[in-house]
């Protein structure tokens, strides 16, 4: 390791990385061995794929490193910064932007790490909010579910302009295209019923009232190439439908009480002790 003046001096043992895609600069600072008032360092390049990753979490073990600093580049950072949370590092993600503007930034990958693991060393950056992996994993969950719930909207809307193609204006007398009688009409037609004057008998509820209506709305050129694209983009809905419900009960899952804690938080009769006797 190279030897280096100390000033200021806040955390003894740190390391610092410079992340990229598949690899990155890590920089470690640590106090001289043998010389009080001087501090080692070292840089090591890696690659980001795990058994690297480890082998550098090694090495910080075997340095005594107990903080890690990166700052938060792009995705790059969650891969690097999850294994090392998970090997038992201090790990601090600091704002890219925030630690641009420290005064002393260099140009290369290789000193910019050097001047991270000092930037870290001597208390001048803060560290940003990680959530925990359970509030992680769940807001990963509850994400996806509105990509989701997305995809199916616009799947949805891609069934109405269909219709339209086909001169359907069933969406302007039913209240829900994809109610019981919306779903009921979209499915004769793709059997190859297509008469207007006997759709309207699939009407449920109120909108049997609505006969006529539906007649003139259901009066269209309504071809098997539309009820092939139509019978997929129903499948879709109905696949994205099953997916969303699926992550409902795995979110419901995740926000449940833990049943441990819960145990904990109540005595049973059997382990309370007994009232005093008068």
């Amino acid at each position: 390791m190279d030897n280096v003046d100390e000033d200021e001096l806040l955390v003894e043992r740190v390391a610092a990385l410079d992340l990229g895609k598949a690899a990155l600069e890590a920089c470690v600072r640590v106090p001289h061995d043998s010389r009080p008032g001087r501090r080692m360092q070292e840089v090591r390049g890696f690659a980001t794929t795990t058994p690297a990753l480890i082998g550098m979490a090694d090495w910080f073990r075997t340095c005594g490193v107990h903080r890690v600093v990166m700052e938060s580049t792009s995705d790059y950072w969650k891969g690097v910064y999850y294994l090392l949370e998970t090997a038992g590092f201090d790990c601090w993600l600091v704002n890219a932007r925030e630690v641009k503007n420290v005064p002393g930034r260099p140009k290369t990958n290789k000193l910019d790490a050097i001047w991270l693991a000092k930037v870290a060393e001597r208390g001048m950056c803060r560290p940003s909010l990680v959530h925990p992996k359970p509030i992680r994993q769940l807001r990963d969950l509850t994400r996806y579910r509105r990509t989701l719930i997305r995809d199916r909207g616009r799947e949805m809307q891609r069934v109405e302009k269909l219709l339209e193609d086909a001169q359907i204006k069933l969406s302007s007398v039913v209240s829900d295209l994809f109610g019981v009688s919306g779903r009921a009409m979209m499915h004769a037609h793709i059997a190859g019923q297509r008469n207007p004057k006997v759709l309207p008998a699939m009407a449920k509820g109120r909108m049997r009232t609505k006969t006529i209506a539906l007649q003139e709305a259901l009066t269209g050129f309504f071809t098997d190439h539309h009820a092939t694209i139509l019978a997929t983009m129903l499948d879709n809905i109905d696949r994205l439908g099953v997916q969303i419900t699926d992550l409902d009960a795995k979110i419901e899952l995740a926000i449940a009480p833990s049943p441990t804690r819960s145990t904990n938080s109540t005595p049973s009769p059997e382990s309370a002790s007994p009232p005093p006797k008068n």
